[in-house]
């Protein structure tokens, strides 16, 4: 659309108060308009993440900040140094789990 026309504004009645309003869209018969002062009591809440739902976009590891869930971890023997440890995934019996520093090695020994 470009910048230099104006946008047509309808008439509505608003679904709280009653007074009479202008709006940017064409009304439906099914849905509720709200004047400008009403329409921030039926405002959505903002949520966190992404508009599709999910926060961790960049990065199949990463956590929102908005996500207060809390990661479900399994216990777990390291491979290389035998101590207990805890990972965020199932362990599989015929892979080996590493702690999180042999972790570290073994990925900077691949790079």
């Amino acid at each position: 659309m470009p910048f230099d026309r104006e946008r047509e504004m309808f008439k509505a009645t608003c679904g709280d108060c009653g007074n009479e309003c202008e709006i940017p869209f064409k009304p439906k018969d099914d849905r509720p308009v709200y004047c400008r002062e009403c329409f921030q009591k039926h405002k959505p809440q903002e949520r966190s993440g992404s508009r599709f739902g999910r926060s961790d976009r960049g990065s199949r590891f990463s956590r929102g900040s908005g996500d207060t869930r809390r990661r479900e971890m399994f216990k777990a023997t390291c491979g290389d140094c035998g101590i207990e440890c805890e990972v965020p995934f199932k362990p599989k019996e015929d892979r080996p789990v590493f702690c999180k520093e042999c972790f570290q090695s073994h990925r900077e020994s691949s790079e």
